[in-house]
């Protein structure tokens, strides 16, 4: 397919992932010209921002990168493909009655992400630690209450828009294995353990149950060394 770059091919978020040789845009030629450019068009997105200001675009990218735990490259644009969103105004279609609407609340919260910094760490948010940003992200996973507005609402514009722009892009397809979308060809191999031919198998075999387990007894252990509710 000389329109993808070689460069492009088989990649996966920080070089990370469990379906070796799996390269989802080996398939774009079954997808339809719509499908593949909308597709296509997430592996190299606008230099340029049309939303974020240069101040927003430092906080947001370290933001993203913290949540999605995207520390080492490749990673997936996911600041440029939010901007582009926001620039389009295309939102989920609801918003919670005790929020703004979604950009001004991107806007609002960031700035209060990066007061937060400023008054517990004296620089800003994107300048700080890992485990710096880290502390002040558990505050508002945690909290009731965050600059005036709820917490758990803050938390959920967040991670809804950087979860949406990471598994949109095709390198984490690639990293989960997904073979891309089913229109018009389809899928024909629904089960557990079917695979298409195109498909490659998880080169790991954990269960992924138990080191969930492990992980909710570590929170809860830590929430309560901290005195907060065991939930």
């Amino acid at each position: 397919m000389p329109f993808l770059a070689g460069s492009q091919r088989g990649r996966t978020p920080g070089n990370q992932g469990r379906f070796p040789g799996f390269d989802v845009l080996d398939q774009v030629e079954h997808w339809d010209a719509i499908t593949a450019g909308a597709v296509l068009g997430r592996l190299d997105p606008p230099a340029g921002f049309g939303f974020f200001t240069p101040a927003e675009q430092a906080t947001a990218g370290a933001l993203f990168d913290l949540l999605l735990a995207q520390h080492e490259e490749p990673k997936v644009p996911v600041l440029a493909l939010v901007d582009r969103r926001l620039v389009a105004d295309e939102t989920d279609g609801w918003i919670y009655d005790d929020m703004p609407e979604d950009r001004d609340a991107w806007r609002f919260t960031l700035a209060a992400l990066d007061d937060d910094a400023h008054e517990k760490f004296g620089m800003p948010f994107a300048q700080l630690r890992l485990d710096e940003q880290a502390t002040l992200m558990e505050t508002v996973r945690t909290a009731a209450q965050w600059h005036g507005l709820e917490a758990a609402h803050v938390w959920s514009l967040w991670t809804r828009y950087a979860c949406a722009a990471f598994y949109s892009h095709p390198w984490s397809w690639n990293e989960i294995g997904f073979g891309g979308p089913a229109y018009p060809r389809g899928y024909m191999a629904l089960g557990v353990d079917k695979r298409e031919r195109w498909e490659v198998r998880d080169n790991c075999d954990l269960d992924p149950v138990p080191w969930g387990d492990r992980v909710e007894a570590a929170r809860r252990a830590h929430e309560r060394v901290l005195g907060g509710p065991d939930r």
